[in-house]
Parts: C-alpha cells; structure tokens; sequence
C-alpha cells in the first residue's frame, strides 16, 4: 500500500535531485554577471530625464529570476505546464517611459533563458555583442542638436519681427506650434545654433513686443 511518504518521497525528492547543485550555482552565479553587465551597459547608455537605480538594479533581478524559472521548467515536464498556467495570469501595470528600456528588458529576459538552457557561449557571446552595439550607437552624438525656442509676444506684428530675427541668426529654424489667446501668442521653434551659440535669445527678449523667451534643448523624444 502506497503511503503519504513514499508519494511525498517519489515526486518531491526526485525532482529536487534532478538539478545538480552545481547546476544551480553556475546558473545562477552567470545570471547574475550576466545581468550585472547589462546593468552596467543601461547606465551607461541611458539618455532620458531622470535615471531610475531600481529599474537597473531590476535588470539583474529579472535575469536571475528567469534563469530559476527555466532551471526549474527544463527539469520537470510537470512543472513546466504548471509554470505556463501560472505565469499566463501574470499582468504588469507599471508604465516603460523610454522605449529603449523594453529591448534592456527582453535582452535580460533572454539572456536568463539561453543560460538555463545551457547554452552558456551563446548567452555570453551574444550578451557582448548587443552591449557592445548599444554602447556604440546609443552613445554616438551628432553634429547637429536641435533646440526649442519658446517665445511669447503681444501681437502678430511682433510674430513676424521673431519669425524674420530667427531666419539671420540662426542656421535652422521651423515654428512646432503656436497658440492663441487674447493679448498673447505663444510660439515654439525648433532651432539649430551656428557653433552653439545661444546669444540670439537676448536678441529675441529685446524685439518690442516680445515678453518672455526660453530654450531648451531638444532631442525628438523629450526636453531637458
């Protein structure tokens, strides 16, 4: 007669012992570096407005976890469609602000699955070459960097005096938007300096009419 212990015996203790320690170790352990190194290539390419160390610091935590999930999936067939059912109901709320964040994302992703799939050369390899390619193209700085002119002015003949000062002193210029309200028109020109000279703005702040005047650099994405 079967007991609760020799059920307990057969199916708990015989998959415990079908990953060998030092399977875990070294899946984890290569996680971790693995994740560490693509920690440190998000630091060093991130570009956006303020830098989140949790998001980071998530990175390496992902790479690990899905590296002991998949250690665990490719152990038991079981437990792999118990994990499926599992993690299908998984939804996650929080919000990517920067779109380069979701490739940090399933790099880390994958990186933890090629690992526990034993695929130690691919996953470090490939981890290179895509750290490697960020750091290159994310990093590069082109010549010219773009700029939004915000000015205010009083009436429309005032406009066309900032429209025609902005054609001589700058190398480019193109209105983004402009906004109307009684007694003040609101304009944004998205400008390129010649030899990043900034002084054209206590040019404009001095046409007549001109009441306030800001610039803030400008990359497509966001304003800083």
């Amino acid at each position: 007669m079967t007991t609760f212990q020799d059920i307990f015996k057969s199916n708990f203790l015989e998959n415990v012992t079908s990953v060998s320690v030092l399977d875990m170790v070294l899946s984890i352990l290569l996680a971790f570096l693995v994740g560490l190194f693509i920690f440190f290539v998000y630091k060093k390419t991130y570009s956006g407005v303020m830098y989140s160390p949790s998001f980071g610091v998530s990175l390496i935590a992902m790479t690990m976890i899905t590296s002991l999930v998949i250690l665990a999936v490719t152990s038991n067939v079981v437990l792999s469609l118990g994990m499926v059912g599992a993690l299908s109901i998984v939804r996650f709320r929080t919000a990517i602000k920067e779109p380069l964040d979701i490739a940090y994302l399933f790099w880390a992703i994958a990186a933890g699955i090629v690992l526990s799939a034993g695929m130690i050369p691919l996953a470090v390899f490939g981890s290179v070459v895509i750290g490697v390619m960020l750091l290159i193209f994310v990093n590069r700085k082109t010549n010219t960097r773009s700029y939004i002119a915000m000015v205010t002015c009083d009436n429309p003949q005032t406009e066309q005096a900032v429209g025609q000062f902005l054609m001589s002193a700058v190398e480019k210029q193109e209105i983004k938007s402009k906004t109307v309200i009684p007694g003040r028109i609101e304009l944004n020109f998205e400008v390129r300096l010649r030899d990043n000279d900034t002084s054209f703005v206590n040019g404009l702040s001095g046409i007549p009419g001109v009441t306030s005047v800001a610039l803030v650099s400008y990359n497509g994405e966001y304003m800083s």
